[in-house]
């Protein structure tokens, strides 16, 4: 019992962490910008200034990309991200996992390698690439080089290696060819894992900031992220209201994603520890 009470508390305490500066982003976003500068954040919100969301949703900042078109940008880059990223790793964990070819070992510890090179070491070339395609400023230059992940491909190569062998000679005496093998065995098998990692991916594309801030100049294709960056000017000119507003309505896509989904992604996380 006492332990009980222990890790209940560890927990709530653990809530009100991360609950409480929401909460103050929440309840700041509907007062005044003048009251917030001077320092007066009540934690109660003030349920007269509820109309900024429709503002701040319709006109974003002085000079800032109306903010629903920027939640657009990001809903459709964080997608584009996701399912780019399951599509690749499913294929390539499938290539590696199940065909025997002539250097698949290789192939393997090169995708494992390049866990160790994060996004900002590679950020120039991957630049001088896209500049080289043209696709500066534009969404496929937004997206296609955050759609290869290793991490996703060594996931999907141990769930595949789970799978028993008879259940691979059994799909092969009744003729299932490669195809058919990965789309009615090893997809439904995987079911879980693919909406966990769905998730993951969603919310990181989403949070992506680096590589949209080099690659879209163009206001047209600010992410919501960058969006709020810009809204934030000098410390006096500032509307900490709007900006507050714009964060709390950013946080709301990833936050239904993972609510909708999250039976599937406990699913898939605790499959994953087997």
């Amino acid at each position: 019992m006492r332990t009980d009470w222990l890790a209940h508390s560890v927990l709530c305490a653990g809530v009100l962490l991360f609950a409480l500066p929401v909460w103050l982003v929440l309840a700041g976003s509907t007062q005044p910008a003048d009251a917030i500068a001077r320092g007066e954040l009540s934690l109660v919100p003030d349920l007269r200034g509820l109309g900024i969301y429709a503002d701040v949703l319709r006109a974003g900042g002085p000079g800032v990309t109306p903010l629903w078109r920027m939640l657009l940008v990001s809903f459709g880059m964080a997608l584009a991200i996701a399912l780019g990223k399951i599509v690749i790793s499913v294929l390539s964990a499938y290539a590696v996992a199940f065909f025997r070819w002539p250097g698949r070992t290789l192939a393997f510890w090169v995708i494992f390698l390049t866990l160790m090179l994060p996004v900002e070491v590679r950020i120039i070339p991957t630049y001088s690439v896209m500049a080289g395609l043209g696709l500066i400023n534009s969404f496929t230059g937004l997206t296609l080089p955050l759609i290869a992940s290793a991490t996703a491909t060594l996931l999907f190569r141990q769930v595949f290696l789970a799978v028993p062998d008879e259940l691979v000679e059994a799909a092969r005496m009744d003729g299932a060819g490669p195809l058919r093998f990965l789309r009615d065995i090893l997809l439904p098998v995987s079911a879980p894992n693919l909406a966990a990692l769905f998730v993951i991916l969603f919310v990181y594309g989403w949070n992506q900031y680096l590589w949209p801030l080099l690659v879209a100049t163009d206001p047209r294709l600010d992410t919501v992220v960058i969006g709020i960056v810009k809204m934030i000017g000098s410390e006096a000119q500032t509307e900490w209201n709007r900006v507050m507003a714009a964060a709390v309505l950013a946080l709301l896509p990833p936050v239904a994603v993972v609510l909708l989904m999250q039976r599937w992604f406990v699913k898939g996380l605790a499959e994953g520890d087997k």
